[in-house]
Formats: structure tokens, sequence, C-alpha cells
């Protein structure tokens, strides 16, 4: 066994972040980049023993092999191995699969967390190193056996029955029922005309914008069916009085929205755009 020269190594996902993380902790760490997930399910075959508690059979991705070799032969001579891979449960999972796809089970390991590469938070996650989260770990193992389960089992069921080259899936076969709901809503829509009072009251120089919302004790859901119940009750509208029952003033305090998150910026693309 190589004698071990106290050099830490480094495990990200990607090479350019290897290199940024590599001149923030300097020459006594060697970062290595793992290039994303380093096993999986196998392709050929359904991969999960459902048998056996859907117990997932992994076997390392073909163009990994070069990475995990390197990784391999790093760690060998490493003081601790630090897995430095993304802060969520994909992360986590590769992470795991590191350890035991690049013979580092039995050796010093770490995983360190980060959630913006800047030298402060870089260096304070290697303060507060952690052991794998094997609740983070199993949530993605779940999620990649559910993934494998209903695209293997549907997707050719899709092609028997419906069209070859249809595809299944755990979020898209739900979206798509989602999107199906949705547009029968809307194709069963019968439209419904309605009609809106809107008026400008002044007295003077001041004036304000009032919308009409009850007649004759019909406050509520106040309906206008048609222009012609329109026009009458605008030409009555025009022959009252107004009086101004009470007027309420009250101070607000409007923060700024805050910054867009991936959902947020959905939801108001779709507001906007539609």
């Amino acid at each position: 066994m190589p004698e071990r020269n106290g050099h830490d190594v480094v495990v990200v996902e990607s090479p350019a972040k290897a290199r940024t993380i590599a001149n923030i902790l300097g020459k006594q760490y060697k970062v290595l980049a793992s290039l994303g997930h380093v096993r999986d399910l196998p392709k050929r075959e359904l991969g999960v023993d459902i048998e056996a508690g859907f117990q997932p059979r992994y076997v390392i991705i073909r163009d990994k092999e070069k990475a995990l070799r390197q990784i391999r032969e790093a760690a060998q001579q490493a003081s601790t191995v630090y897995l430095a891979t993304d802060p969520d449960r994909e992360g986590e999972a590769i992470a795991w699969h590191l350890l035991h796809a690049a013979g580092l089970l039995g050796r010093p390991y770490r995983r360190v967390v980060f959630h913006e590469i800047t030298p402060q938070a870089v260096r304070e996650a290697f303060r507060n190193p952690r052991d794998i989260d094997m609740r983070l770990v199993e949530a993605q193992q779940a999620r990649r056996i559910l993934d494998r389960l209903l695209g293997y089992k549907l997707s050719p069921f899709l092609w028997r029955k419906v069209k070859r080259g249809l595809s299944a899936g755990r979020v898209q076969s739900v979206a798509l029922r989602l999107l199906v709901e949705r547009e029968r809503e809307i194709e069963a829509f019968v439209p419904r005309e309605y009609w809106t009072i809107d008026a400008l009251l002044a007295k003077g120089d001041a004036s304000f914008a009032a919308r009409l919302v009850g007649y004759l004790g019909r406050r509520q859901k106040l309906e206008i069916p048609d222009e012609a119940e329109a026009q009458r009750l605008v030409a009555i509208l025009r022959s009252s009085l107004y009086r101004v029952e009470s007027v309420d003033r009250r101070e607000q305090a409007r923060r700024p929205p805050p910054p867009f998150i991936t959902s947020t910026l959905q939801q108001e693309a779709a507001r906007r755009l539609g």
C-alpha cells in the first residue's frame, strides 16, 4: 500500500468547480471531479429486485471508470478524503456511491457541503464536515427506483398499445395528466357575457373612480348580464345623487419583493405571459 503523503483529497462533481475549489483551498488539497454520477441502474434491465424489498443493483457508468481510477489512486495516498458534491439529495447519493465505487470504505473521509463557491463559504464548510446523510441518499434511491419502475414498465406498454416512441415517467405522466385535465376544462368552458359599470365621481377639484358593486340591496354577486341591462342602470345612475359615507385612511408599508427563485420566476412568467 503506498505511503500517505499528508495531502487531503477533495471530490466535487465538475472540473470547473474543481479548479475554483483548488484555488481557494491551496496546495494542501488535491481536488478531483467525479463528472456527476458514477454508478446507476443498468440500462438494459430493470435493475431493481422487487421481491427483495425493491433492492437496487448498481453498476459503474462506463465513461466514469477513468475518473474513479484517478480518485481511487489519489485516495490511497491521502490523509482524508472530502466528498464535496452538491448539497442536495443527488449530491449526497453521488458521495455515497463514491464511497463504494472508488474504494473509500475504511478510509478516513468526511462530507462537506456549501451553497456558494466563495472562499468564506468553502472554508466554513471544511471547518464543519459531517457524515453522509443516509436519509438523503435513500430519498434519491427512492426517486431513482420510481423513475425506473414507471419508465421501464410503462413505456413498452405505450409502444404496444398506443404508439412507438412514447414514454412514461414519474413526473412527466403526472404532468401530462394535469395538462389534459386543464385542457378539458378549457374545452368545456362556456363563455358567459357580463358587464361592469365604472364611474368617475367628482366634486370641485376632487375626483375618484368607483365601481358599482350593489344596487337596490343586490350587493352580493351583482350580475349585469347584457348591454341592455347595463344601459338601463347607467341611465338611472346618471340622474342619482351620491354621498361619501366614510373615508378610510391608513398607512401601509410595502416591502420590495424578494429575488426570484425558480418556482416564483415560473409563476410570474405564467401570470404575465399566460
